[in-house]
């Protein structure tokens, strides 16, 4: 979809403590692209369950509450239109306190496009979790098509009895792109203020030589991972293993498993990485 196409068709999410989450003021335009951020932070509501008094986005990134289950909060991102175009700047912003529990994910997958400068779009995640409460961070998959550059970075910092589930999943081009997109991706996790993973990927048109050769991606066009922090792993760290031909389980140097995986599309992907976590969830 071209720039002169994109429409303001998402508004503001508000929150649940207006003072202190709304965010009406319109999207960012440079000339180069769109800024957006959206911003959630969980607390708990003195009743035994998860509030969310920060429920907030702007332009293209809506946040949405949808029904709780049981002491977890949920909330959804919700595309507004189409993007990260070229030039693009979007960011995530999570925080969890202590006591709180917050599944966030979002609607649909994020398709990032070719924009019209030929600039590369950006796509930032940054997660708090404190002491003694849970996220789940889970979007659906990001799709790199044909003439894109996106580059995205998540950074979670965890406090030493936080827990975290992360899912990321990519899939270069779509169906019928002769080529898939560029795509720059960083995963960072530091708990209690130390590295527990740091690594990064880079795929498509203009990335070092070798990322679709054997020791990379192998000829595959879809990726996932799964970072699953737990101190209960202090313990009795989960056994490294294969899940299949093109998957691993590995425990991290700390109370935390990460789990990779190669297939041909995207339904492979989420199979095994779903199977991992309820296995590692017990």
């Amino acid at each position: 979809m071209a720039d002169s196409d994109r429409t303001d068709a998402g508004a503001s999410a508000r929150a649940e403590a207006p003072a202190a989450a709304r965010a009406d003021a319109p999207r960012a335009a440079t000339p180069c692209g769109v800024r957006a951020t959206a911003r959630v932070t969980a607390a708990p509501d003195g009743r035994g369950g998860t509030a969310l008094p920060v429920l907030a986005g702007d332009g293209p990134l809506a946040l949405r509450r949808v029904r709780a289950d049981g002491t977890w909060a949920r909330a959804l991102l919700v595309g507004a239109m189409s993007g990260p175009l070229g030039g693009d700047r979007f960011a995530v912003e999570a925080a969890v306190r202590s006591g709180a529990r917050l599944r966030l994910g979002s609607v649909a997958a994020t398709l990032a496009l070719p924009g019209r400068h030929g600039d590369a779009a950006r796509h930032g995640v940054r997660l708090t979790v404190d002491d003694d409460a849970d996220l789940h961070w889970l979007p659906e998959q990001l799709i790199a098509a044909e003439g894109s550059d996106l580059a995205v970075t998540t950074y979670a910092e965890l406090a030493p009895r936080a827990r975290l589930v992360l899912r990321e999943e990519q899939v270069l081009g779509r169906a019928g792109d002769a080529a898939p997109g560029r795509l720059t991706s960083r995963l960072r996790v530091h708990r209690a203020g130390r590295v527990l993973l740091d690594q990064e990927l880079a795929c498509g048109p203009g990335a070092p030589g070798g990322w679709d050769g054997p020791a990379v991606l192998a000829g595959h066009r879809a990726l996932g991972q799964l970072v699953v922090v737990r101190p209960e792993f202090a313990d009795g760290p989960p056994t490294a293993r294969l899940l299949g031909d093109h998957a691993a389980l590995t425990p991290l140097a700390g109370p935390a498993a990460l789990v990779q995986v190669l297939g041909a599309d995207a339904l492979e992907v989420r199979r095994v990485l779903d199977g991992a976590l309820d296995g590692l969830l017990g």
